[in-house]
């Protein structure tokens, strides 16, 4: 799993300034980015095969539950989704066809959309919850000691604060 990598990849310039991983980041690197990538298929395949709702339609189900009378605006919604907004028009224009979600102007200045999530919505987000749960518990959770898990959320701690410093204040 782990590839050695000189110091100047192929068609990659030279450079005194390169910090390049040695041999246990990279093998700590590629642990972490595979494992990450096959704990979210494996949600997303399995909350798709057992409620049909996919990962991604789950988690803007789940912000719109947090969020204050369950309505964001689709600009904040996309930000906190991690998506783009042409992407997200898409997703709520689909979760809109499940009567999931409802599009509404926003009063404050009539120009921005908010994203709301109807009582259905809420509902089969109730219903899949438990699915997400069992995932995330079985996959993850139960293969860590207590002493990972407080390692993990050390690690997720400072990256957030260093990807996401204004988390916050949100």
């Amino acid at each position: 799993m782990t590839a050695h990598v000189s110091p100047a990849p192929t068609g990659a310039p030279a450079s005194d300034e390169t910090r390049w991983l040695d041999a246990d980041e990279q093998a700590a690197w590629r642990a972490w980015l595979y494992s990450a990538q096959l704990l979210m298929d494996r949600l997303d395949r399995e909350l798709t095969h057992r409620t049909g709702i996919s990962h991604a339609y789950y988690e803007i189900l789940v912000a719109l539950s947090e969020a204050d009378d369950r309505r964001m605006r689709m600009s904040e919604l996309a930000d906190r989704c991690l998506s783009s907004r042409s992407r997200l028009s898409h997703a709520v224009s689909r979760l809109e066809e499940r009567g999931w979600v409802q599009r509404q102007v926003c009063a404050e200045d009539g120009r921005g959309q908010l994203a709301v999530l109807t009582d259905v919505g809420f509902a089969a987000l109730e219903a899949a919850a438990p699915v997400h749960v069992e995932g995330v518990r079985q996959h993850l959770f139960d293969q860590l000691t207590p002493e990972q898990v407080g390692n993990m959320r050390d690690l997720g701690e400072t990256l957030l604060t260093h990807l996401d410093p204004h988390r916050g204040r949100r």
